[in-house]
């Protein structure tokens, strides 16, 4: 891969929806439909991967160290493809695409600003 990374449609911050792997949506005893989400920690652009907090844990087994004197099994959060990942939409709480408009910020100047496709709620503040 050269150049540039691409832009992402998922920022550090936003309530994420994983919409396949092993915390795909699924449906319970009563029919509904269940979706694993998180707060996105980190997103690596080069990769497109996204770090979200408690999907996709892993265990790492790790020796004595200072930092951690006792060793053994931790578990942690593996990275996650942003394809698996859907925004969740504001209002609804539904998996949503996301749009790309401008509106009007400070003294008059035109902003580009993420909004929820679903909803038409705006994702940036």
């Amino acid at each position: 891969m050269s150049g540039k990374p691409n832009k992402f449609h998922i920022k550090s911050g936003d309530t994420v929806i994983v919409m396949r792997g092993k915390e795909a949506p699924y449906f319970d005893e009563n029919g509904k439909k269940v979706y694993t989400k998180g707060r996105v920690i980190k997103v690596f652009p080069k990769e497109n991967r996204a770090l979200v907090e408690g999907v996709n844990m892993i265990k790492k087994h790790s020796r004595p160290s200072q930092a951690n004197p006792q060793g053994g099994i931790i578990e942690k959060e593996a990275a996650i493809h942003l394809s698996n990942l859907m925004i969740e939409d504001p209002k609804t709480k539904q998996p949503t695409r996301v749009g790309y408009k401008f509106v009007e910020g400070k003294n008059n100047k035109e902003k580009k600003v993420r909004y929820a496709k679903k909803s038409g709620e705006i994702l940036d503040k």
